[in-house]
Protein backbone atom coordinates (compact mmCIF):
# COMPACT_ATOMS: atom_id res chain seq x y z
CA UNK A 1 0.00 0.00 0.00
CA UNK A 2 1.61 3.24 -1.09
CA UNK A 3 1.12 6.75 0.22
CA UNK A 4 -1.90 8.41 -1.30
CA UNK A 5 -4.36 11.21 -0.81
CA UNK A 6 -8.09 11.51 -1.12
CA UNK A 7 -9.59 14.51 -2.87
CA UNK A 8 -13.16 15.62 -3.26
CA UNK A 9 -12.96 18.96 -4.99
CA UNK A 10 -11.90 22.09 -3.11
CA UNK A 11 -11.40 21.51 0.61
CA UNK A 12 -11.02 23.95 3.44
CA UNK A 13 -7.57 24.15 5.05
CA UNK A 14 -7.22 21.39 7.61
CA UNK A 15 -10.26 19.48 6.35
CA UNK A 16 -9.95 15.72 6.62
CA UNK A 17 -10.13 13.58 3.47
CA UNK A 18 -13.24 11.61 2.58
CA UNK A 19 -12.98 8.03 3.84
CA UNK A 20 -16.51 6.86 3.04
CA UNK A 21 -19.44 7.81 0.84
CA UNK A 22 -23.16 7.30 1.33
CA UNK A 23 -24.59 6.17 -2.01
CA UNK A 24 -28.37 5.97 -2.44
CA UNK A 25 -29.96 5.00 -5.75
CA UNK A 26 -26.68 5.75 -7.54
CA UNK A 27 -26.45 9.23 -5.97
CA UNK A 28 -23.80 10.24 -3.43
CA UNK A 29 -25.93 11.82 -0.71
CA UNK A 30 -23.29 12.11 1.99
CA UNK A 31 -19.61 11.83 2.83
CA UNK A 32 -17.72 10.88 5.96
CA UNK A 33 -14.31 12.43 6.51
CA UNK A 34 -11.57 11.17 8.74
CA UNK A 35 -7.94 10.22 9.18
CA UNK A 36 -6.12 6.93 8.75
CA UNK A 37 -2.61 5.55 9.26
CA UNK A 38 -0.97 2.29 8.17
CA UNK A 39 2.31 1.09 9.67
CA UNK A 40 4.75 -1.14 7.80
CA UNK A 41 6.09 -4.29 9.46
CA UNK A 42 9.10 -2.35 10.76
CA UNK A 43 6.83 0.18 12.46
CA UNK A 44 7.39 3.02 10.01
CA UNK A 45 4.45 4.97 8.60
CA UNK A 46 3.62 3.48 5.21
CA UNK A 47 0.44 5.43 4.45
CA UNK A 48 -1.35 8.32 6.08
CA UNK A 49 -4.52 10.17 5.18
CA UNK A 50 -5.46 13.25 7.13
CA UNK A 51 -4.06 14.14 10.54
CA UNK A 52 -2.51 11.08 12.18
CA UNK A 53 -0.23 12.88 14.66
CA UNK A 54 -2.65 15.01 16.70
CA UNK A 55 -4.20 13.40 19.79
CA UNK A 56 -7.61 11.74 19.59
CA UNK A 57 -9.62 9.76 22.11
CA UNK A 58 -9.32 6.10 21.02
CA UNK A 59 -12.29 5.27 23.23
CA UNK A 60 -12.62 1.49 23.62
CA UNK A 61 -9.66 0.85 21.31
CA UNK A 62 -7.66 1.66 24.47
CA UNK A 63 -9.08 -1.40 26.25
CA UNK A 64 -6.19 -3.75 25.45
CA UNK A 65 -3.88 -1.30 27.23
CA UNK A 66 -6.24 -1.09 30.20
CA UNK A 67 -6.37 -4.89 30.38
CA UNK A 68 -2.57 -5.07 30.33
CA UNK A 69 -2.50 -2.60 33.23
CA UNK A 70 -4.79 -4.94 35.18
CA UNK A 71 -2.25 -7.74 34.66
CA UNK A 72 0.56 -5.39 35.67
CA UNK A 73 -1.34 -4.82 38.88
CA UNK A 74 -0.92 -8.52 39.61
CA UNK A 75 -4.37 -9.90 38.82
CA UNK A 76 -4.00 -13.35 37.26
CA UNK A 77 -6.52 -13.43 34.44
CA UNK A 78 -6.42 -15.60 31.34
CA UNK A 79 -8.61 -17.06 28.62
CA UNK A 80 -12.15 -15.79 28.30
CA UNK A 81 -11.84 -13.71 31.47
CA UNK A 82 -8.91 -11.72 30.13
CA UNK A 83 -10.63 -11.29 26.75
CA UNK A 84 -13.71 -9.96 28.56
CA UNK A 85 -11.51 -7.53 30.51
CA UNK A 86 -10.54 -6.00 27.13
CA UNK A 87 -14.05 -6.19 25.68
CA UNK A 88 -16.86 -4.03 24.46
CA UNK A 89 -19.18 -6.98 24.79
CA UNK A 90 -22.53 -7.28 23.05
CA UNK A 91 -24.52 -8.18 26.14
CA UNK A 92 -25.14 -11.74 25.01
CA UNK A 93 -25.97 -14.26 27.71
CA UNK A 94 -22.49 -15.76 27.78
CA UNK A 95 -21.00 -12.29 28.32
CA UNK A 96 -23.33 -11.42 31.18
CA UNK A 97 -22.95 -14.84 32.77
CA UNK A 98 -19.16 -14.51 32.84
CA UNK A 99 -19.33 -11.01 34.34
CA UNK A 100 -21.46 -12.39 37.16
CA UNK A 101 -19.13 -15.36 37.59
CA UNK A 102 -16.04 -13.13 37.79
CA UNK A 103 -17.68 -10.94 40.43
CA UNK A 104 -18.46 -14.04 42.49
CA UNK A 105 -14.96 -15.48 42.04
CA UNK A 106 -13.39 -12.33 43.46
CA UNK A 107 -15.94 -11.76 46.21
CA UNK A 108 -17.24 -8.55 44.66
CA UNK A 109 -20.77 -7.21 44.99
CA UNK A 110 -22.41 -6.18 41.69
CA UNK A 111 -23.17 -2.79 43.23
CA UNK A 112 -19.45 -1.97 43.19
CA UNK A 113 -19.41 -1.86 39.38
CA UNK A 114 -19.73 1.80 38.39
CA UNK A 115 -20.71 1.38 34.76
CA UNK A 116 -23.84 3.41 33.94
CA UNK A 117 -27.04 1.38 33.47
CA UNK A 118 -27.45 0.44 29.83
CA UNK A 119 -29.01 -1.98 27.37
CA UNK A 120 -26.98 -4.64 25.54
CA UNK A 121 -24.80 -3.08 22.85
CA UNK A 122 -26.00 -5.49 20.18
CA UNK A 123 -29.40 -4.35 18.80
CA UNK A 124 -30.72 -7.90 18.54
CA UNK A 125 -29.77 -8.60 22.13
CA UNK A 126 -31.27 -5.29 23.23
CA UNK A 127 -34.65 -6.17 21.65
CA UNK A 128 -34.65 -9.58 23.31
CA UNK A 129 -33.64 -8.04 26.62
CA UNK A 130 -36.44 -5.47 26.55
CA UNK A 131 -38.99 -8.05 25.40
CA UNK A 132 -38.19 -10.07 28.51
CA UNK A 133 -39.30 -7.14 30.67
CA UNK A 134 -35.85 -6.21 31.94
CA UNK A 135 -34.59 -2.64 32.36
CA UNK A 136 -31.19 -1.01 31.92
CA UNK A 137 -28.60 -2.39 34.33
CA UNK A 138 -24.98 -1.58 35.08
CA UNK A 139 -23.74 -5.09 34.39
CA UNK A 140 -25.40 -5.09 30.96
CA UNK A 141 -23.28 -2.13 29.84
CA UNK A 142 -20.62 -3.22 27.33
CA UNK A 143 -17.70 -2.23 29.59
CA UNK A 144 -18.81 -4.27 32.61
CA UNK A 145 -16.15 -6.93 32.02
CA UNK A 146 -13.40 -4.32 32.11
CA UNK A 147 -14.80 -2.74 35.26
CA UNK A 148 -15.15 -6.10 36.99
CA UNK A 149 -11.51 -6.90 36.23
CA UNK A 150 -10.44 -3.45 37.44
CA UNK A 151 -12.27 -3.97 40.72
CA UNK A 152 -10.74 -7.43 41.12
CA UNK A 153 -7.24 -5.98 40.65
CA UNK A 154 -7.97 -3.31 43.24
CA UNK A 155 -9.29 -5.85 45.73
CA UNK A 156 -6.22 -8.04 45.25
CA UNK A 157 -3.95 -5.10 46.05
CA UNK A 158 -5.98 -3.62 48.88
CA UNK A 159 -6.60 -0.48 46.85
CA UNK A 160 -9.78 1.59 47.32
CA UNK A 161 -12.77 0.18 45.48
CA UNK A 162 -15.05 3.20 45.54
CA UNK A 163 -12.54 5.43 43.74
CA UNK A 164 -11.23 2.92 41.19
CA UNK A 165 -12.19 5.22 38.31
CA UNK A 166 -10.36 8.29 39.62
CA UNK A 167 -7.40 9.26 37.39
CA UNK A 168 -5.10 9.37 40.45
CA UNK A 169 -6.02 5.86 41.58
CA UNK A 170 -3.03 3.45 41.50
CA UNK A 171 -4.72 1.27 38.90
CA UNK A 172 -5.45 4.18 36.58
CA UNK A 173 -1.87 5.37 36.95
CA UNK A 174 -0.79 1.93 35.76
CA UNK A 175 -3.16 2.28 32.81
CA UNK A 176 -1.68 5.68 31.99
CA UNK A 177 1.85 4.27 32.02
CA UNK A 178 0.79 1.31 29.88
CA UNK A 179 -0.72 3.61 27.25
CA UNK A 180 2.44 5.73 27.27
CA UNK A 181 4.80 2.77 26.89
CA UNK A 182 2.76 0.96 24.24
CA UNK A 183 2.15 4.04 22.09
CA UNK A 184 5.55 5.63 22.56
CA UNK A 185 3.81 8.96 23.15
CA UNK A 186 2.91 11.35 25.90
CA UNK A 187 -0.75 11.29 26.86
CA UNK A 188 -1.83 14.77 25.85
CA UNK A 189 -5.20 14.79 27.56
CA UNK A 190 -7.16 12.68 30.04
CA UNK A 191 -10.94 12.69 29.77
CA UNK A 192 -13.80 10.49 30.91
CA UNK A 193 -15.01 7.64 28.71
CA UNK A 194 -18.66 6.70 28.30
CA UNK A 195 -18.30 4.03 30.99
CA UNK A 196 -16.78 6.52 33.45
CA UNK A 197 -13.19 5.29 33.23
CA UNK A 198 -10.30 7.66 32.52
CA UNK A 199 -9.65 8.04 28.81
CA UNK A 200 -6.14 8.75 27.51
CA UNK A 201 -5.67 10.70 24.28
CA UNK A 202 -2.95 9.64 21.85
CA UNK A 203 -2.50 10.00 18.09
CA UNK A 204 -3.73 7.51 15.53
CA UNK A 205 -0.10 6.68 14.85
CA UNK A 206 0.40 5.99 18.54
CA UNK A 207 -2.69 3.81 18.60
CA UNK A 208 -1.51 1.73 15.64
CA UNK A 209 1.90 1.48 17.28
CA UNK A 210 0.27 0.19 20.47
CA UNK A 211 -1.51 -2.63 18.66
CA UNK A 212 1.70 -3.51 16.83
CA UNK A 213 3.47 -3.63 20.19
CA UNK A 214 0.89 -6.03 21.61
CA UNK A 215 1.13 -8.62 18.80
CA UNK A 216 4.95 -8.50 18.75
CA UNK A 217 5.47 -8.50 22.53
CA UNK A 218 7.40 -11.37 24.09
CA UNK A 219 5.36 -14.36 25.23
CA UNK A 220 4.27 -14.07 28.83
CA UNK A 221 4.34 -10.28 28.98
CA UNK A 222 1.09 -8.53 29.95
CA UNK A 223 0.73 -7.11 26.44
CA UNK A 224 1.16 -10.44 24.71
CA UNK A 225 -1.11 -12.20 27.20
CA UNK A 226 -3.88 -9.72 26.40
CA UNK A 227 -3.35 -10.05 22.65
CA UNK A 228 -3.34 -13.84 22.86
CA UNK A 229 -6.52 -13.96 24.97
CA UNK A 230 -8.37 -11.59 22.64
CA UNK A 231 -7.34 -13.58 19.57
CA UNK A 232 -8.18 -16.93 21.16
CA UNK A 233 -11.59 -15.80 22.40
CA UNK A 234 -12.78 -13.05 20.04
CA UNK A 235 -16.44 -13.74 20.77
CA UNK A 236 -15.82 -12.37 24.27
CA UNK A 237 -14.11 -9.24 22.91
CA UNK A 238 -17.17 -8.23 20.90
CA UNK A 239 -19.97 -10.70 20.10
CA UNK A 240 -21.32 -13.16 17.59
CA UNK A 241 -22.63 -10.41 15.28
CA UNK A 242 -19.66 -8.03 15.49
CA UNK A 243 -16.84 -7.34 12.96
CA UNK A 244 -14.00 -7.51 15.53
CA UNK A 245 -15.05 -11.08 16.31
CA UNK A 246 -15.47 -12.05 12.66
CA UNK A 247 -12.06 -10.66 11.72
CA UNK A 248 -10.14 -12.36 14.52
CA UNK A 249 -11.95 -15.65 13.91
CA UNK A 250 -11.22 -15.62 10.17
CA UNK A 251 -7.65 -14.30 10.21
CA UNK A 252 -5.45 -16.09 12.77
CA UNK A 253 -3.05 -13.79 14.56
CA UNK A 254 -4.95 -10.57 13.85
CA UNK A 255 -5.77 -8.27 16.77
CA UNK A 256 -8.77 -5.99 16.24
CA UNK A 257 -10.67 -3.55 18.45
CA UNK A 258 -13.13 -0.80 17.67
CA UNK A 259 -13.94 2.24 19.74
CA UNK A 260 -16.88 4.60 19.99
CA UNK A 261 -17.01 7.64 17.72
CA UNK A 262 -15.83 5.50 14.79
CA UNK A 263 -12.35 4.50 15.90
CA UNK A 264 -10.72 1.26 14.75
CA UNK A 265 -7.30 -0.30 15.33
CA UNK A 266 -5.93 -3.55 13.90
CA UNK A 267 -2.56 -5.26 13.99
CA UNK A 268 -1.49 -8.12 11.73
CA UNK A 269 0.77 -10.87 13.10
CA UNK A 270 3.73 -9.66 11.01
CA UNK A 271 3.71 -6.28 12.79
CA UNK A 272 1.82 -4.24 10.23
CA UNK A 273 -0.91 -2.18 11.83
CA UNK A 274 -3.59 0.40 11.10
CA UNK A 275 -5.74 2.88 12.95
CA UNK A 276 -8.39 5.30 11.77
CA UNK A 277 -11.07 7.63 13.07
CA UNK A 278 -14.06 9.02 11.19
CA UNK A 279 -14.56 12.63 12.21
CA UNK A 280 -18.32 12.58 12.67
CA UNK A 281 -18.26 9.38 14.72
CA UNK A 282 -20.47 7.42 12.31
CA UNK A 283 -19.97 3.78 13.27
CA UNK A 284 -21.70 2.65 10.06
CA UNK A 285 -18.49 3.51 8.21
CA UNK A 286 -16.21 1.22 10.21
CA UNK A 287 -16.73 -1.97 8.21
CA UNK A 288 -16.39 -0.53 4.71
CA UNK A 289 -13.33 1.53 5.63
CA UNK A 290 -11.66 -1.32 7.51
CA UNK A 291 -12.23 -3.82 4.71
CA UNK A 292 -10.81 -1.38 2.14
CA UNK A 293 -7.65 -0.71 4.17
CA UNK A 294 -7.01 -4.40 4.73
CA UNK A 295 -7.43 -5.13 1.02
CA UNK A 296 -4.95 -2.39 0.17
CA UNK A 297 -2.57 -4.00 2.67
CA UNK A 298 -2.81 -7.24 0.71
CA UNK A 299 -5.16 -9.15 3.00
CA UNK A 300 -7.37 -11.58 1.10
CA UNK A 301 -10.28 -13.29 2.85
CA UNK A 302 -14.04 -13.75 2.38
CA UNK A 303 -14.52 -12.12 5.78
CA UNK A 304 -13.72 -8.75 4.22
CA UNK A 305 -16.88 -8.96 2.12
CA UNK A 306 -18.87 -9.61 5.28
CA UNK A 307 -17.26 -6.71 7.13
CA UNK A 308 -17.66 -4.31 4.21
CA UNK A 309 -21.39 -4.95 3.91
CA UNK A 310 -23.24 -1.73 4.84
CA UNK A 311 -26.46 -1.54 2.83
CA UNK A 312 -28.88 1.38 2.63
CA UNK A 313 -32.57 0.54 2.49
CA UNK A 314 -35.46 2.24 0.75
CA UNK A 315 -38.95 0.81 1.10
CA UNK A 316 -37.40 -2.20 2.88
CA UNK A 317 -35.30 -2.93 -0.22
CA UNK A 318 -31.61 -2.39 -0.73
CA UNK A 319 -31.09 0.81 -2.72
CA UNK A 320 -27.52 1.74 -1.90
CA UNK A 321 -24.59 1.33 0.42
CA UNK A 322 -21.91 2.93 2.54
CA UNK A 323 -18.66 2.45 0.63
CA UNK A 324 -15.02 3.33 1.14
CA UNK A 325 -13.88 6.32 -0.93
CA UNK A 326 -10.10 5.86 -1.14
Amino acid sequence: MSSSTVTDGPALPGMSPVLAEVVRSGFVEGRHRGSLVVLAADGSVETSLGDVTSPVFPRSANKPMQAAAILRAGLDLSGERLALAAASHSGESFHLDLVQKMLSEHGLAPELVQTPPDLPLDPVEAETYLASGRVRESLTMNCSGKHTAMLAACAANGWPLDSYLHPDHPLQQLALETVRSASGERVEHIGTDGCGAPLMAISLTGLARSFRHFVLADAGTPERRVADAMRAHPEYVAGTRRPDTWLMQALPGVLSKMGAEAVQAVALPDGRALAFKVDDGASRTLGPVLARVLRLMGVESPVLERIAEAPLLGGAERVGEIRAAF
